[in-house]
């Protein structure tokens, strides 16, 4: 027969094993909570601009406002033997009109290279205001070696932009990429590149 203590023991070590197994379907639970959030939280940001996220856009303005709004252009490269500039450091952007600016990027290396942008205005305030409707930034972008290809984006600020409080006396608006390393999307085994609307291979630049 079983002294009290030993029954006591068990007890304790059943009581514990049960709150271990609870407390790992916990950590499993939220794990997969997290990471089923982050779609759910970038399609939230693209839609409402939250933390300076700039929104796509399917339509454009219909209102033109008369004001002007400057936008400059921020580029960076991580992970990637790549150039990437704007072909003009900065644009006067008319509130409540569609915009056209263009990006240059080249493949500095020997072999291709698939990246994705990733972006974002500044102030965060403004990206409610910002909206895209086509962009480089929607699907990745594959270049062959040392081919450069120059990718256009057509923006607008929002005509209600610079009347409410967070936005007044805002003069200007930074629109940030930064390109970083990207799966390529293969077919048949073959890379396949992307199709920007002006590429151009070149050869090596040193």
């Amino acid at each position: 027969m079983s002294s009290p203590r030993a029954t006591d023991s068990q007890r304790l070590a059943a009581r514990n094993a049960r709150i271990a197994i609870i407390c790992a379907a916990l950590f499993a639970g939220m794990v997969g909570a997290a990471f089923a959030s982050v779609p759910f939280y970038r399609a939230f940001c693209q839609a409402t601009g939250f933390g300076g996220t700039v929104r796509r856009a399917s339509v454009g303005p219909t209102v033109a406002t008369g004001r002007t709004v400057m936008v400059a252009f921020d580029t960076n490269v991580r992970g990637l033997d790549w150039s990437f500039s704007p072909n003009v450091p900065s644009q006067v952007a008319p509130v409540g009109a569609s915009k056209l600016a263009f990006f240059r990027v080249t493949n500095n290396s020997d072999k291709p290279l698939t990246g994705r942008a990733v972006y974002n205005v500044t102030p965060g305030s403004a990206g409610a205001f910002f909206s895209k409707l086509e962009c480089f930034c929607f699907t990745n972008q594959t270049l062959a070696p040392h081919q450069s290809a120059e990718f256009p984006v057509v923006y607008y600020v929002d005509p209600r932009f610079g009347l409410d409080d967070d936005t007044r006396g805002i003069t200007e608006i930074t629109l940030s990429y930064t390109f970083y390393p990207a799966k390529p999307l293969a077919t048949n085994g073959a890379p396949s590149y992307s199709n920007p609307q002006t590429a151009a291979p070149q050869g090596p630049t040193g």
